[in-house]
């Protein structure tokens, strides 16, 4: 059975009411947690592409990454989770892991269900709560997995009226 059903949270994935890239959060992360999703994305075959100031090149370690100078180039690492679904992961700190997923990508049971299974992996293997917040409202999660009950689920009443 799927972690949440489109009925059940069609307007939490509304561009309009949610903005078209909602928020991701891992929060309470380090440099260990950054390395353990990059070591993910290669591990799980997933599409991606790394770059700095817009120039793609390999995948350095986390603490590359985020060792780097303040003033340095802006790092983008954009992942494909499955075709057509991309997330971009902003690594500016290792205190959280930050990334945004497009909800035009997303639409339907199936866009739900890739989501899902996108923030239950990544949960499970940071042992983490996944929170989701409408673009640009990091401090109100509407869902998220959580990994004491090991799946995705509402963190508000998806109905706005």
């Amino acid at each position: 059975m799927p972690d949440l059903l489109w009925d059940d949270v069609r307007d939490l994935f509304d561009p309009d009411l949610m903005g078209a890239l909602p928020d991701v959060c891992v929060a309470g992360t380090s440099i260990d947690d950054w390395q353990t999703v990059f070591d993910l994305i290669q591990s799980r075959g997933w599409a991606w592409e790394y770059s700095e100031g817009g120039v793609v090149g390999p995948l350095p370690s986390a603490t590359e990454v985020l060792t780097r100078p303040v003033d340095a180039e802006a790092v983008v690492l954009r992942v494909w989770p499955v075709a057509d679904v991309l997330a971009v992961f902003r690594p500016y700190s290792a205190d959280e892991i930050d990334f945004d997923v497009n909800l035009h990508e997303l639409q339907g049971q199936a866009g739900v269900d890739v989501l899902c299974s996108f923030l239950g992996v990544i949960g499970r293997q940071l042992g983490k709560p996944v929170a989701m917040t409408a673009e640009g409202d990091s401090g109100n999660p509407v869902l998220g997995f959580d990994p004491a009950v090991d799946r995705v689920v509402l963190l508000v009443d998806p109905r706005f009226s």
